[in-house]
């Protein structure tokens, strides 16, 4: 499929591109490294009239410690996140997670912020950055504002960003050696995953986040509440589908989406426990 015809322009600044998408309206869009854009342009089911390149904005990439968490500047790329030692060291479960994003080109290309902007459901990243609290830092005309990450996706691809806001950084708090796991179900190894279950302990708690089982990344609440209460992993893990709303298509049913968040669930609880 081609695309329909839109303009280029390339940003050296995020100043500079939010200014550009001010200048060019609502049918502008920012181009971070395309995974998520261009597959959906070239089936036109995004028709954007001008793209603002954002991948010569060298400043907004970088993964530092802020002290009580770490700032991860959102053109940051998931082959830079996946070999990075602070995030080994500080944050394992978003290094693990982002290895297992696509294959090696996409990780190569696609960005952290591309990723939590797009709001895809079926993604990795956005559902690891739900377990972990993490907070969003998104700036426009008006200034900066932070997102926590319960907020900021609203619906089917649909986030907290107004049309002239770019997301400038991603903040995890720091967890260190605590226990993770992320248990993915696909048809192949570079697929979307068909369920996906994220656990991590965070703060003395365990959290848990789904991928796939809704419009969008869901946090296991009733799995967290059993845990809470004493349950054990197996027990708990059979609350995954609790709350949730998960779509049939050609490759699961809602019921098969359901079994399988209970079974990658208890599977990622065990690994974390251990």
């Amino acid at each position: 499929m081609i695309p329909a015809a839109f303009d280029y322009v390339r940003a050296s600044s995020a100043d500079e591109a939010i200014a550009l998408i001010q200048a060019h309206g609502e049918d502008a869009k920012f181009l971070a490294g395309g995974m998520s854009l261009i597959p959906l342009m070239k089936l036109r089911l995004a028709t954007p009239t001008v793209l603002v390149d954002l991948g010569r904005v060298a400043d907004l990439s970088y993964v530092t410690d802020a002290g009580d968490h770490l700032a991860i500047g959102a053109l940051t790329r998931h082959r830079f996140l996946e070999t990075n030692e602070l995030l080994t060291k500080e944050c394992g479960v978003l290094r693990a997670v982002a290895a297992q994003v696509g294959d090696n080109q996409v990780r190569h290309r696609g960005t952290i912020g591309g990723s939590v902007a797009h709001g895809d459901p079926a993604s990795d990243l956005p559902a690891a950055l739900l377990a972990l609290d993490a907070t969003f830092v998104v700036r426009g005309p008006g200034g900066e504002r932070t997102v926590p990450a319960a907020d900021f996706f609203q619906g089917f691809l649909e986030t907290a960003l107004a049309p002239d806001e770019m997301l400038v950084e991603v903040r995890v708090p720091k967890v260190g050696g605590a226990g993770f796991s992320y248990q993915k179900f696909q048809r192949r190894a570079q697929d979307w995953a068909i369920v996906g279950a994220i656990a991590a302990r965070v703060n003395g708690g365990v959290h848990v986040a789904l991928v796939n089982m809704g419009s969008t990344p869901v946090r296991a609440s009733a799995v967290e509440a059993a845990l809470a209460q004493g349950a054990s992993p197996a027990d708990a893990a059979e609350h995954a589908a609790d709350a949730t709303e998960p779509a049939a298509d050609l490759n699961a049913s809602v019921e098969y989406r359901e079994h399988l968040a209970r079974v990658l669930t208890r599977r990622a609880l065990e690994a974390a426990s251990s």
